[in-house]
């Protein structure tokens, strides 16, 4: 028997990979599957079942695709609706790969459909559980995602309580758990940082196994702190029922080699986003006028699902060669199919066309120290997540989170210097706002933790867990 565990930090998402005797299962593969595939086809083993643990919202499944690569069969959980053919499987159904038995376990809360998976090796001793988002290490999945007109994330969250006091606490606790996501993931607020853990482990560290928790109290803690799901999140549920174009044929759509006339035609339609993903340290120093930055060495996909509203949305982008295909499979992770293509040479045709270029202007924190002291009535924007806020900032910053960016906090007449936590999402936020004509903002590179470094007046600090 064999398991493995194929992580992908950009989505802080786990797929996995199970053999035994020939045959092999993937659950909640992503939607370029040809990972899954070489490692069977390495191995001499036959994909028989791709699982899947619920309609994922975050990212689009390669559910389809290995499906109709490989023969396997798709599994989904009781309650569960597609346009494509699959097997709804009932709660406790077991299915043989190789040696192994794989039980499927309805844990809805999550979602009305969700589901884990425990495997069971060749002597019947249960080893190990794939809880997608029903249970993940140090929190569970967000009830939210699932509101409908009868039915309310209370509701929701009261069946999560019951699915894993009666479904995942009753296991033993040496039973491996392999989680849907970690920390970074939007589909939870407190993931730990590990990807693998223990049904024991998480019974004494997870807030939400808590067994002298009542129901009421469950469903508090869990709605508590919640952040509005990204807008993307509905489309990509959409695409997981209905079915999707084959990845190919968007990274052929996508790598169609743009002329600097071929994009400024282009790009002259305003619903068009020019898309920078090179890092941010270069683009702060000559991007083409109205581009967004979301550089691709960072939590691309997640932020692009965040800030760029639709996923029909026409993009171009602007990237080096070497990255675009990892840009733009890593655009239709989330959805994001509609790539028309890439300028070609990048900005160095376009400045060789005589094409303007705009700056940010970019700041060390020790030269943001001597302006601060020189005056300490300056406009400081923290654009971290909340949390990170509360644990420690700048005294004097102003509050404004990348994800809900609001101009009208800004000063409209003096600089503002604006910071994230390491000069990632700060560059961001700047290329938002020149977008729409804000003009007076300085990056401070590094972010907060340079700031730290320099003798900038800063909070206490707020232990994570008071939170």
């Amino acid at each position: 028997m064999k398991v493995e565990q194929l992580y992908t930090d950009c989505l802080a998402q786990g797929a996995y990979y199970i053999e035994s005797n020939g045959e092999a299962a993937v659950i909640d593969p992503l939607r370029e599957v040809g990972t899954y595939i070489s490692m069977a086809a390495d191995r001499g083993a036959k994909i028989k079942y791709v699982f899947e643990t619920h309609f994922h919202a975050d990212f689009v499944s390669g559910h389809l695709t290995l499906a109709q690569q490989t023969g396997a069969e798709i599994v989904f959980g009781p309650t569960a609706t597609t346009n494509f053919e699959c097997l709804v499987a009932e709660d406790n159904q077991k299915f043989k790969v190789g040696d192994v038995t794989i039980k499927l376990l309805h844990t809805p809360g999550h979602t009305m459909e969700s589901s884990s998976y425990l495997l069971i090796d060749e002597n019947g001793k249960e080893v190990s559980l794939f809880s997608g988002d029903t249970l993940f290490l140090g929190d569970v999945g967000r009830p939210d995602l699932a509101q409908k007109s009868d039915l309310t994330q209370e509701d929701l969250a009261g069946m999560l309580f019951d699915s894993l006091r009666t479904r995942i606490m009753t296991l033993p606790d040496e039973v491996i758990v392999y989680p849907g996501h970690g920390a970074g993931s939007a589909c939870g607020k407190n993931m730990s940082k590990e990807t693998i853990g223990s049904i024991g482990y998480e019974k004494v560290n997870n807030y939400a196994l808590r067994t002298d928790m009542t129901k009421q109290e469950f469903i508090q803690e869990v709605i508590e702190g919640i952040l509005p799901p990204p807008a993307y999140f509905p489309e990509n549920v959409a695409m997981n029922k209905k079915g999707y174009e084959d990845i190919d044929t968007i990274l052929t759509k996508g790598k169609s080699a743009l002329s600097i006339d071929e994009f400024k035609t282009i790009t002259s339609n305003e619903n068009v986003v020019i898309l920078d993903v090179r890092h941010q340290d270069v683009f702060v120093k000559g991007f083409i006028p109205n581009s967004m930055f979301i550089g691709i060495k960072g939590g691309f996909a997640p932020w692009v699902g965040t800030l760029i509203k639709d996923v029909k949305t026409p993009i171009v982008l602007v990237t080096e060669e070497d990255m675009l295909e990892e840009t733009i499979t890593r655009l239709s992770r989330v959805g994001f199919d509609n790539v028309l293509g890439y300028l070609k040479g990048s900005i160095s045709s376009w400045e060789q066309d005589g094409g303007d270029l705009n700056t940010i202007n970019s700041i060390s924190p020790d030269k943001f120290e001597s302006i601060f002291m020189d005056n300490n009535d300056i406009d400081i924007v923290d654009v971290r997540k909340e949390a990170e806020y509360k644990n420690r900032h700048i005294i004097s910053a102003i509050f404004n989170p990348l994800r809900d960016l609001e101009n009208d906090k800004l000063n409209s007449t003096a600089e503002n210097f604006v910071h994230c936590a390491g000069g990632y999402r700060s560059v961001i936020a700047c290329s938002l706002l020149k977008r729409e004509g804000i003009h007076n903002v300085t990056n401070i590179e590094g972010g907060f933790g340079a700031i730290k470094k320099t003798d900038l007046p800063l909070s206490e600090e707020v232990c994570p867990s008071t939170l």
